[in-house]
């Protein structure tokens, strides 16, 4: 494995990480409502569970998800509903008024909930699978595997940080909190688009 190799990787897993989708509505989300500390935990769960799709892309997974297909569909439709029931929880509570110190999710809560937006979406690691063949000649040791899922991990922390510093300043959050109803919903909305086009995809 060369340097090189890490640099494609990186810049492939910028362009997913900043692409809408589930995580990054989360992210923006407990960033807004609950500050830094809420945004950046949900973010380490995010980024945990990414980290660990890669790891198990580099054991092979997809390999038991072609053998058994009916686990990948469990995963997939356990998924998609779960995706659904948070956007039906977020419209449900889109009118509900944040008290001044901003949502009152602990931070296991805030970590668990990130990990479960990404553990939702098995289409991860067979999106894992396909770049890390691109990109990585497929005798890499264990160590490098080793390496590749702890860079995966500091890259997404590092990005959802950001995130989170960026989007708890108090110019953010009163946006948010003026238009909480509308961004919620809209929130919700693009959650559920994204559950049942997970649930319906083949």
């Amino acid at each position: 494995m060369e340097f090189t190799h890490i640099i494609a990787f990186n810049a492939t897993l910028l362009a997913a990480i900043l692409s809408p989708g589930p995580a990054m509505l989360m992210s923006i989300r407990a960033s807004l409502s609950g500050g830094f500390r809420q945004g950046f935990t949900v973010g380490l769960g995010l980024a945990v569970m990414a980290a660990t799709w890669t790891a198990l892309a580099l054991l092979g997974l997809d390999g038991i998800f072609t053998l058994f297909p009916w686990a990948y569909l469990t995963l997939k439709i356990a998924g998609a509903l779960y995706l659904i029931w948070i956007a039906v929880q977020t419209w449900r509570n889109a009118r509900t008024p944040l008290n001044p110190e901003g949502t009152t999710a602990t931070q296991g809560k805030s970590f668990l909930s990130g990990l479960s937006v990404n553990l939702a979406n098995p289409k991860s690691v067979l999106f894992a699978s396909a770049v890390l063949l691109v990109i990585f000649p497929q005798d890499i040791t264990l160590v490098d595997k080793a390496f590749v899922v702890l860079n995966h991990l500091i890259v997404e922390i590092i990005c959802y940080a950001g995130f989170a510093l960026l989007l708890s300043t108090p110019a953010a959050r009163d946006s948010y909190l003026r238009a909480k109803t509308v961004m919620d919903r809209i929130a919700a909305g693009v959650m559920g688009a994204l559950g049942v086009r997970l649930l319906l995809d083949r």
